[in-house]
């Protein structure tokens, strides 16, 4: 089977961000070490079905090979992304907004609240951000009383830092 060659772009070669927490970092590994357990499993699966014959016919054979192929390519991105893991530890009592702060702003009167995390941890809905989000990148160094423009699909947005915790 031959691999696809995509077309370069903007995201074929980006890198995922590095900044987790304690709690996403326990997560990776706990599945790393699950796909690890059933990697031996596919694998014997796989001879199973080659020493069937014919592999131009055999379904089971081709879906059981790209099962494997795709448990090792998970488990390489897992352990890439885990070797360059950088774990957010926030800044007590910090004066500027850093990574992993909690912060309250007040978009035309209305307050919001944020976590600003990594990249594989955003969750809009609940209040969560990317530190590379265009809100997220405004906020990054700022103090409570702050007033940041940023960049949305609606035009340029004002907000004023209400609380950094």
């Amino acid at each position: 089977m031959q691999i696809p060659i995509r077309k370069s772009g903007k995201y074929t070669h980006a890198k995922s961000d590095p900044h987790l927490t304690v709690i996403k970092l326990g997560e990776l590994k706990r599945e790393l070490e699950n796909l690890k357990l059933r990697r031996p499993r596919a694998a014997t699966e796989v001879k199973r079905l080659a020493a069937m014959g014919d592999f131009s016919e055999n379904a089971a054979y081709a879906l059981a090979k790209g099962r494997l192929r795709n448990l090792n390519q998970r488990i390489v991105e897992l352990t890439e992304q885990l070797k360059s893991a950088q774990v957010i530890t926030p800044a007590k009592n910090a004066a500027t907004v850093q990574l992993g702060h909690r912060v309250t702003i007040a978009i035309a009167g209305k307050q919001k609240t944020y976590r600003l995390l990594g990249s594989a941890e955003a969750n809009p809905s609940q209040g969560v951000i990317s530190h590379r989000s265009p809100i997220g990148s405004a906020l990054i160094g700022h103090k409570t009383g702050d007033s940041v423009t940023y960049q949305s699909a609606a035009g340029n947005i004002e907000c004023k830092i209400i609380k950094i915790e």
